[in-house]
């Protein structure tokens, strides 16, 4: 995961949910990753586009979740 700073457009952090289980995602912007919680998944945000395919998606372990969600909710 790259740390780019990019920024969405907040409009469209509203309607995005990831495309598996539907629910809501974090963004983490300094990671360059939305991320599905329930799901243990990332999805990469590439040029300031979400990269929204399920078989491009990243599972991540329990540590790395934790770091994520630790990152999300601070």
């Amino acid at each position: 995961m790259s740390d780019t700073g990019e920024r969405l457009d907040p409009l469209l952090l509203e309607i995005l949910v990831c495309p598996e289980d539907k629910g809501d995602l974090d963004y983490l912007p300094e990671e360059g990753v939305l991320l599905n919680r329930r799901l243990s998944r990332t999805y990469a945000v590439r040029g300031g586009i979400p990269v929204m395919l399920i078989e491009e998606a990243t599972t991540v372990d329990e540590a790395e979740l934790a770091r994520l969600i630790a990152l999300a909710d601070s």
